[in-house]
């Protein structure tokens, strides 16, 4: 079995305004969760109360995702205003 090589180079990773688009999908998460709520009842009747607690748990990894890519972002901003050490 021949090893696959890659006939070209690999593209850059795309960077964009990541806090706001994790920040943001955490609030609609926890929107439909609220949106659902007073209809618990019906969910709870329908055998469907898995998607309230599925929207409560993407709200509630979306506040360790934003807090992830905070730290990230700090990072990256640290690093490019660092000295490069290789110019010394």
């Amino acid at each position: 079995m021949a090893k696959w090589t890659p006939k070209h180079e690999a593209p850059e990773p795309l960077e964009g305004p990541v806090v706001a688009t994790i920040t943001g999908g955490t609030i609609v998460w926890f929107v439909l969760f609220l949106v659902q709520l007073p209809f618990y009842g019906w969910f709870d009747d329908h055998g469907h109360t898995w998607w309230l607690w599925t929207c409560l748990a993407g709200g509630g990894l979306g506040l360790i995702g934003v807090w992830y890519v905070r730290k990230r972002d700090a990072a990256i901003k640290r690093a490019a205003a660092a000295p490069d050490p290789a110019t010394r």
